[in-house]
């Protein structure tokens, strides 16, 4: 072999037969990956629209369950609840809940949400829509269980409310 003789189209050949592959391989992978992705959006997609029906559902179903759960009016056992809180607690006074301050309470009767009863009644969502109408200074709070003290409260179930608040420090579930 003569190396000087050596055509340079020996060498080119070669090296452009390597450079086309590597480009066409490049493109190939590449449609094949395109359709791979477009594939899992629309699996993922699919998915999870099926969560939020699913969401829809419970949510439908809570607020059913919470419809048929109104509470019935109890007389207030305000010794049982001097017993374990120490001092007088005054009837419907929601500041008994834990998280709940004085400025808070009075978003709440702002939105006609006065009672323990009405608190017990009303959705987290619904807590949550109240703290917002106070501005960015009351996101912080979790209303989560509010609801749930409330209950507590208005059905005088003192020990527990007191147990429940000791056991969630901050009113956090």
């Amino acid at each position: 072999m003569d190396l000087p003789g050596m055509s340079v189209w020996y060498w080119i050949i070669p090296l452009l037969t390597g450079v086309i592959g590597g480009i066409v391989g490049f493109l190939m992978g590449r449609r094949n990956r395109g359709l791979e992705t477009h594939q899992q959006v629309r699996s993922l997609t699919e998915s999870c629209q099926k969560a939020k029906e699913e969401l829809e559902a419970c949510r439908k179903q809570l607020a059913a369950a919470n419809s048929e759960a109104v509470l019935e009016e109890i007389p207030y056992d305000y010794k049982a609840a001097r017993t374990v809180f120490g001092e007088t607690v005054q009837k419907d006074d929601l500041k008994i809940i834990e998280g709940i301050g004085p400025k808070i309470e009075s978003l709440f009767h702002n939105y006609d949400i006065k009672t323990w009863r009405s608190l017990a009644e009303t959705s987290v969502a619904k807590c949550q829509e109240v703290l917002d109408s106070g501005g960015d200074r009351y996101k912080i709070h979790d209303p989560s269980s509010w609801p749930l003290q409330a209950r507590m409260a208005h059905e005088n179930k003192w020990k527990e409310l007191s147990r429940w608040q000791d056991e969630h420090k901050r009113g956090k579930l």
